[in-house]
């Protein structure tokens, strides 16, 4: 079962990694940068937060922090540095890498789809009235996320089970930030309109 598993996931791979061409290349290669996902972040912290919920900007903000800084170290404290895993571009031969970049030795899961993912999450519950906003959110995290296997550094299983991670901890840092929501702002309503 677990062979026929990584024989699929290998499969897929190369499906992926091996349909691009120079137009996706560029567009996948900035999808997936550090800055890319940085500067995102920021436009939307600075369209949605700021506008709509001005009152709860610093709430929001440290809830964007808790999910990269949880996704970002269980991804490789409890699944990189455990499983070791290779990315495919360090166990296969004929990968399509751009500008030969492969990234660290291991690759199972995706620290990437585990950061996107939880923080897309995240945003969605926050947002949950605008449909444009999540859409586009969960598209953003999806393509970084196919990025990642079409630039040739994962296996599509470690870009699914990232995503996985992801919404575990965007749901879970979503849970504390409504319980924080409710009793700092049910604290201030009571404290302004004493009985």
């Amino acid at each position: 079962m677990l062979n026929a598993l990584k024989q699929f996931d290998t499969t897929l791979f190369y499906a992926i990694n091996g349909a691009h061409n120079g137009f996706f290349d560029k567009i996948f290669y900035t999808l997936s940068q550090h800055w890319f996902i940085g500067a995102s972040l920021v436009l939307v912290f600075l369209a949605m937060t700021l506008r709509k919920e001005a009152r709860t900007w610093l709430l929001i903000l440290a809830g964007i922090g808790l999910c990269f800084l949880l996704a970002d170290r269980i991804s490789v404290v409890c699944f990189k540095d455990v499983f070791c895993r290779l990315r495919p571009c360090h166990a296969l031969g004929n990968v399509h890498l751009i500008n030969g970049h492969c990234g660290g030795q291991y690759g199972f899961i995706s620290s990437h789809a585990a950061n996107v993912f939880s923080l897309a999450v995240f945003l969605t519950f926050v947002y949950k009235k605008s449909k444009t906003f999540v859409a586009v959110i969960l598209a953003w995290a999806f393509l970084i996320g196919y990025s990642r296997i079409y630039l040739g550094v994962h296996y599509p299983g470690d870009v699914f089970c990232g995503a996985l991670l992801g919404f575990g901890i965007g749901s879970l840092v979503y849970f504390l930030y409504s319980k924080t929501y409710k009793l700092v702002f049910k604290k201030k309503t009571e404290n302004q309109n004493p009985s």
